[in-house]
């Protein structure tokens, strides 16, 4: 294990459970202004992650939103971490150009600023320029061996996740740790390849072009490790000085913001997993600026009409509604208490409906749904840690900017333009070729179905299936006397059964 990325790892873990338990040993109780036991645990928990780099890094930040796995002084701690390290020497990066741009990687530029990084963290170091056209630009350049070292660790993180389910197998029948990990680590993988992130950031313009107030940096070429864009005006939205903006210009750009990201959740299912507030640039007179677009996540259909109705019933205060769309977002386990469940959310939901970003938390407080759904056996999607992440990231920057905005009335103004894209979407020649599709396979299938439940019924031996309360029992009814009128019922029963299935 020695020099091994497993290795460091272990060593890190290590230190962090030596400091845990000599603060074990020495406690005697906090001072005044002094951090408690769980404080400087959880301080010694967060330096730990930063130490061992981007991967852990990005994984505290979801468990940040995780309620139900890390307690509260874990959430406040967690919810510092930055990636961000100290620069590193430009000839660090220098081979990197060499080998990704050419030799005459200098002909492109005017000038590049290798002495005062514009940014700097773990996955790699940017860089002030001016190309040689004389635009503005910032250069992105991955750290060497980055690559390899997220590889091995989404690896190792897989390995630990299976032995975790071994050991606790009830926690793993509510939270899927392996399932969960998939989904961070298919948001994540962009990151490691700046080609297939600057056609994110294609997609994404196309999608920001509705919206007055936001944009996203124009992508002038892109390689495997570097990266050319265009510079994003003013800095970033937690450095803003608010006053500077006048408070149309706040809400629009707020109200823009909330209004891409839900569409990018419910429209486009394709949305920026990481908008903190260091990747919201903004500056007086000009647009808000979405940047670093590694990490993103998509969802299927089903999932984003879940989580769409799930909205919808918080904005309307129904938490009975709540519960209901946060079930269809995962199942229930053969221990779930639904209805202690329904009765959790009718008292956390009007909580939130008429709350502002003043008054409330609300990326964190939708996470605090899982605190009840784990407690009352109800199985999460891993599609929540990522989509939890990105709703809790972009609240925080938005905070920053207009913290009198309302989540729920955004949503609500939002919520008509949404609707009516997925009305056409669900009218569109796609969606018609699949339902033509769907009858012709049903009605390939059905014969076969009714020749079969024909025979039985002609034998005298039908065999029901059915589940009660988790539990699969199957009875035979054999010896029945059935006549024609009977047959017939029985068939005409069947066929409408399996059309309202169908359509339902």
């Amino acid at each position: 294990m020695r020099g091994s990325r497993a290795g460091l790892v272990a060593r890190a873990l290590g230190q962090f459970a030596g400091r845990t338990a000599t603060d074990l040993f020495r406690n005697a109780g906090p001072s005044p202004g002094q951090e408690d036991l769980g404080e400087r645990r959880a301080r010694h928990a967060r330096q730990t992650l930063e130490s061992l780099g981007p991967f852990y890094v990005k994984m505290g930040q979801i468990l940040a939103t995780r309620p139900d796995f890390v307690p509260p002084e874990m959430v406040s701690e967690f919810e510092k971490l930055h990636d961000q390290v100290s620069p590193a020497a430009f000839a660090e990066f220098e081979p990197a150009l060499t080998q990704e741009l050419g030799a005459g990687w200098r002909r492109r530029f005017r000038h590049i600023d290798t002495d005062s990084p514009l940014g700097t963290a773990s996955l790699a170091q940017v860089y002030r320029a001016v190309l040689s056209d004389g635009r503005p630009a910032a250069v992105k350049i991955q750290r060497p061996g980055v690559r390899e070292t997220v590889t091995a660790d989404m690896k190792l993180m897989r390995t630990l996740s299976r032995f975790a389910a071994r050991r606790a197998p009830r926690f793993n029948e509510v939270i899927d740790v392996e399932a969960m990990l998939g989904v961070v680590f298919d948001a994540m993988r962009p990151e490691l390849d700046y080609v297939v992130e600057a056609r994110n950031m294609t997609e994404a313009a196309e999608a920001v072009a509705r919206f007055e107030h936001i944009a996203v940096p124009e992508v002038i070429s892109a390689t495997p490790r570097v990266l050319v864009q265009s510079l994003a005006p003013g800095t970033s939205i937690r450095e803003a000085d608010r006053d500077a903006f006048s408070l149309e210009e706040r809400a629009g750009i707020g109200r823009d913001l909330l209004g891409f990201m839900y569409r990018g959740y419910f429209v486009d299912r394709v949305f920026h997993a990481d908008p903190h507030p260091g990747n919201v640039f903004v500056h007086p007179g000009e647009k808000a600026t979405i940047i670093d677009w590694g990490m993103v996540g998509r969802i299927d259909r089903p999932m984003s009409t879940s989580i769409l109705l799930l909205l919808l019933n918080l904005a309307m205060n129904d938490g009975a509604g709540t519960a209901r769309a946060w079930i269809d977002m995962g199942s229930t386990t053969a221990w779930a208490k639904s209805s202690a469940f329904a009765g959790d959310l009718a008292a956390l939901v009007p909580q939130i409906a008429t709350a502002s970003l003043e008054e409330l938390n609300f990326g964190v407080t939708l996470t605090a749904l899982l605190q009840h759904s784990t407690r009352r056996g109800i199985r999460t999607s891993p599609m929540v840690s990522i989509l939890g992440k990105s709703f809790a990231n972009i609240e925080g920057s938005i905070r920053h900017l207009c913290p009198e905005l309302s989540l729920i009335d955004v949503f609500s103004d939002e919520l008509l333009g949404i609707v009516t894209d997925l009305v056409k979407e669900a009218f569109s020649p796609e969606q018609a070729v699949r339902t033509a599709l769907e009858v012709i396979s049903a009605g390939a299938v059905a014969p076969q179905q009714l020749r079969g439940v024909t025979r039985d019924l002609s034998n005298r031996d039908l065999s029901l299936s059915m589940t009660v309360n988790g539990t699969q029992s199957t009875r035979r009814c054999s010896g029945m006397r059935l006549g024609a009128k009977e047959v017939l019922l029985g068939l005409t029963a069947a066929m409408l059964w399996r059309h309202s299935s169908r359509n339902h």
